[in-house]
């Protein structure tokens, strides 16, 4: 009984960090499709546009290390916020089901729609950071292969 209510604490203090790195998520969900549409405008006004800054001679290893510190923010928004959607959603639900058994329907409506309005978030910035990550690793990959085939060729 004991160790129950210590993870229910525990669980229950988890909820405002989750939901406070949830809003970040999508905050920066939503600025990333920002960024990248700029970047796409900047590409479609000069095809030459390239996001990897590189002196000459930096070798091939390090432009690929960049690559992956420009994408790694992305990928962890599209596969650590469902994880916290899912937090999110769980850890409301216990008092929720409790307020149901004790015949406190609107209030165990109120603890739902909290609940469910978090994991819609963190699955909104989960998708768009995929989509994101997808399009800039696209546009990275092509311009780190057409710097190698440039170099294979000098």
């Amino acid at each position: 009984m004991f160790l129950e209510a210590g993870f229910s604490q525990i669980a229950q203090a988890l909820l405002w960090p989750v939901l406070c790195l949830v809003g970040l998520g999508f905050v920066f969900a939503l600025w990333s499709v920002g960024a990248v549409l700029m970047e796409a405008v900047q590409r479609w006004r000069n095809p030459a546009f390239q996001a990897l800054r590189h002196a000459p001679d930096t070798p091939l290893e390090h432009l690929e290390l960049q690559v992956v510190r420009q994408l790694e923010p992305l990928r962890l928004l599209g596969r650590v916020s469902p994880l916290l959607g899912l937090i999110a959603t769980m850890v409301p639900l216990g008092p929720a089901l409790q307020s149901v058994a004790a015949g406190q329907g609107q209030q165990a409506l109120a603890v739902f729609s909290g609940a469910f309005a978090g994991v819609v978030l963190a699955l909104a910035a989960a998708a768009v950071g995929l989509v994101v990550y997808s399009v800039r690793r696209r546009w990275l990959m092509t311009e780190l292969v057409a710097i190698r085939m440039s170099r294979s060729k000098a």
